[in-house]
């Protein structure tokens, strides 16, 4: 009979001093865990075209992090904020909101940057926890003349309303730069596909030359993702919704993968969730509220590489999924020994997907 987890399998003990709080001076220069095999090595990220083969495919999410916090007041002064999930048609928006005292249906409320944003109602039901907005002018543009990058809760910049608009410029430019992947492409993500934070110009060159070959997926991240699970009942959890695609020459490309012997990689575990998405349903774009937890069969994803998660989420169950319970804890508490750094501005590692992982 297989173990049935609870959430308390997933917890652990992290040192506060671990979470990072800004980036590498550069991003190769990040740690990376060589966690393949029992035998954990310690590397740099520079390392890893020689931990692949010639042959493999590496599928990176070239999503886009949107400046999606938006700051405004309702109409009796009260401050609020917003933060973008989604962009919807004609000039609709699906957020997050922050406020006292949530505003009636209809009310317009006054953003900072002189646009509008007026309430139309929950989403995507009325039991919905997020909320429909129409803005006064398109969206995208709103968001890059007057947004904030919406860094995840744990890295400490001015976390309240007012502090956060006069956030130094030096901090904001840095955030703005290296919260953002070097092949970023399509906007859409309120948050950061972190593990291919570290990938550079360098690591790039090194790859290709190493004969290994690149494709991508999209998934446009939402703040979901950093939502701890709160039911002792895996189960019971009600997982975010992430709309995702995937273009025909990436499936042209894991065709080839395959027929060559190579192995797929997944860059991060949003292109692990937009892969096997796919295997799952058959469908090469839409909405996913995959969850991801041990006995899940893999069928695309044969090599991972993720940064180091936050205790009790979905993430880390989905490495536990693939890379084994007992060897995702070996690996955390291998990393909390030997200071490695924690979550969206951390380090790395590179993982195998174990034989109970595997599709008979």
């Amino acid at each position: 009979m297989s173990h049935i987890y609870t959430l308390s399998d997933f917890d652990f003990e992290l040192p506060e001093s671990l979470i990072a709080q800004h980036p590498a001076s550069e991003r190769s220069a990040s740690r990376l865990l060589d966690g393949r095999n029992a035998e954990l090595a310690n590397r740099t990220f520079r390392d890893l075209p020689s931990l692949l083969k010639a042959g493999d495919l590496l599928v990176f999410n070239d999503t886009q992090v949107v400046k999606a916090r938006l700051f405004g007041e309702k109409p009796t002064g009260g401050k609020l904020e917003l933060l973008v999930e989604r962009v919807l048609t004609g000039h609709e928006v699906v957020a997050h909101m922050k406020v006292s005292k949530k505003p009636p249906v209809g009310t317009e409320l006054l953003m900072v940057g002189g646009y509008t944003a007026t309430l139309l109602g929950r989403w995507p039901n009325e039991d919905g926890q997020l909320f429909r907005f129409q803005f006064s002018d398109e969206p995208h543009t709103l968001m890059q003349q007057n947004g904030h990058m919406p860094l995840p809760p744990y890295i400490e910049r001015h976390q309240n309303t007012a502090d956060a608009q006069h956030e130094t410029e030096e901090v904001k430019a840095e955030d703005e730069r290296r919260y953002q992947t070097v092949f970023a492409k399509h906007p859409g993500a309120a948050a950061a596909p972190t593990a291919a934070l570290h990938f550079d110009e360098g690591v790039l060159q090194g790859l290709e030359a190493q004969g290994v070959s690149r494709a991508s997926v999209t998934l446009h991240v939402g703040a979901g993702t950093f939502q701890p699970v709160k039911t002792e009942n895996l189960a019971e959890h009600r997982m975010h919704s992430e709309w995702y695609n995937i273009p025909p020459e990436t499936l042209q490309a894991i065709a080839d993968c395959r027929a060559r012997g190579g192995r797929v990689v997944a860059v991060g575990t949003t292109s692990v969730r937009t892969l096997e998405s796919w295997a799952q349903s058959g469908l090469t774009s839409g909405d996913t509220q995959i969850f991801i937890t041990p006995g899940f069969a893999f069928k695309v994803v044969d090599v991972l590489i993720t940064n180091f998660h936050l205790p009790k989420s979905t993430l880390l169950m989905l490495v536990s999924a693939f890379a084994g319970f007992e060897h995702m804890h070996a690996l955390y508490r291998h990393a909390i020994a030997h200071h490695y750094r924690f979550f969206s501005y951390g380090d790395a590692m590179l993982l195998e997907k174990t034989t109970a992982s595997r599709t008979a």
